[in-house]
C-alpha cells in the first residue's frame, strides 16, 4: 500500500530492454534505502514495483508486457528522473489516500498555467475514467495523491503548490507528456455500486 505522498526523485543509470520486457535501474537520494531487500515493493511514478536487486543507492526492477504498456515507464531514458515512494508500513501516517500502486492508463497533459505561486495542470479525461474523476474527488498522478480542482467533459485539473513541484516530477513536465493514472478505489467503488443499484432497479 501507499499513500501518494512522493519522497523525492530517483534517476534512471541503466535500461535494458528486451521484447515486451525491460530491467530498469535507478539511482536513490541516499537515506531511502534502509531497510531494503529483495521482493520489496516500491511505487515509480505511481507504478508498484518489486526490487529485483539493489546495490548501494542503486535498485533494479523488472517491467514485463503489462506494465510497459499501461504506464509511461517504457518511455524512460537514462537521466530520466521518475516519482518514488516506499511502501507504507503499519503505524505511518497517511497524508494523501490509499492507494495500490496498480496504474490505469495513462492521461496526456492538455495544458499548464504557470504564476508566481500557483501552477494548474488540465488533464484529459477519457470516457471509461470519467465517473471516477470528480471535482474535490482524489487522484494518483504520477505516484502523487492530489485533489481535481475542477471538472470538465473531457478534461480535468489539479492545483500544484510549489513544493509539490520541486519534490515530483511536476516541475519538469510539458504539454503532452503522459502521466501515470490510478483512480480512488474508494470513489470507484461506490460509483460502480450506484451504476449497478440504478441499472438493477431500471431493469426490475
Amino acid at each position: 500500500m501507499f499513500t501518494g505522498i512522493v519522497q523525492g526523485l530517483a534517476q534512471v543509470v541503466d535500461l535494458q530492454r528486451k521484447e515486451a520486457f525491460m530491467r530498469m535501474t535507478l539511482a536513490f537520494p541516499a537515506g531511502h534505502c534502509d531497510r531494503l531487500q529483495t521482493g520489496a515493493s516500491i511505487a515509480i511514478n505511481g507504478t508498484c514495483l518489486t526490487v529485483t536487486g539493489f546495490e548501494d543507492n542503486r535498485i533494479s526492477f523488472d517491467l514485463i508486457a503489462a506494465t510497459l504498456a499501461t504506464t509511461n515507464l517504457g518511455k524512460l531514458d537514462i537521466g530520466d528522473q521518475v516519482n518514488f515512494e516506499r511502501a507504507a508500513r503499519v503505524g505511518d501516517e497517511i497524508g494523501g489516500h490509499t492507494m495500490s500502486g496498480h496504474v490505469m492508463n495513462t492521461l496526456e497533459i492538455l495544458s499548464i498555467e504557470r504564476s508566481d505561486n500557483n501552477c494548474v495542470i488540465w488533464f484529459e479525461r477519457p470516457a471509461e475514467l470519467a465517473p471516477y474523476l470528480l471535482t474535490k474527488g482524489f487522484v494518483g498522478l504520477n505516484g502523487c495523491s492530489l485533489t481535481i480542482a475542477a471538472v470538465e467533459a473531457s478534461r480535468f485539473c489539479v492545483y500544484l503548490i510549489p513544493e509539490t513541484l520541486q519534490m515530483t516530477t511536476f516541475g519538469t513536465l510539458a504539454e503532452g507528456d503522459r502521466v501515470n493514472v490510478e483512480i480512488d478505489p474508494q470513489t470507484q467503488a461506490i460509483v460502480d455500486t450506484v451504476e449497478r443499484y440504478l441499472n438493477d432497479r431500471q431493469q426490475a
